[in-house]
């Protein structure tokens, strides 16, 4: 049976939330033409749309269990960009 890809299992996940490097590489082998990049915390434009998209989501589209969870992958994805 053939193992499936970093991005998919443990090793190619962040403890804190989203993929290290490792899954990003391997996601992007499997999706040629897929770019992912790193979490921007410093700043930037990239920080500035990823913070207004992802806050917006978090009111909306989730259930109060999920948007006041501290371990659901919304609020671990804000937290690692400092959102």
């Amino acid at each position: 049976m053939a193992k499936s890809p970093a991005w998919q299992r443990k090793e190619g996940k962040n403890k804190k939330g989203g993929l290290n490097e490792k899954g990003r590489k391997s996601y992007e082998k499997e999706n040629p033409g897929s770019d992912l990049k790193a979490p921007q915390p410093e700043g930037g434009s990239r920080k500035k749309s990823f913070c207004a998209r992802m806050g917006g989501m978090k009111k909306k589209l989730t259930s109060a269990k999920t948007a006041n969870d501290p371990d659901s992958r919304i609020n671990k994805s804000l937290r690692k960009w400092n959102c």
